[in-house]
């Protein structure tokens, strides 16, 4: 992250510290936990955007949840991956 950093004290279970640490890697702990928080803050502008856009179109069903998912699935197909996300097949 390039901008300015500011000390925080935070308080989490003992049991996700360790965890978070375990996993943290050489880029540190606050680099972990700074990701995390980020990820979480893109899914809640994500969920933003949804309640407008079903409060706009209506909500969204399960039928075209899976119309999408499969349409996912086939265009991951065609590009050669595999069923892993991020992935490509052999």
């Amino acid at each position: 992250m390039s901008e300015p950093t500011q000390k925080y004290s935070i308080t989490m279970p003992r049991d996700i510290a360790e965890s978070a640490r375990e996993r943290s890697g050489p880029s540190g702990l606050s680099a972990y936990v700074a990701a995390a928080v980020a990820r979480q803050i893109e899914r809640d502008n994500l969920n933003e955007l949804i309640s407008v856009a079903e409060a706009d179109h209506g909500a969204i069903t399960e039928e075209e949840i899976q119309a999408r998912r499969d349409q996912l699935r086939r265009a991951r197909e065609a590009q050669g991956h595999n069923g892993n996300p991020g992935a490509r097949a052999a």
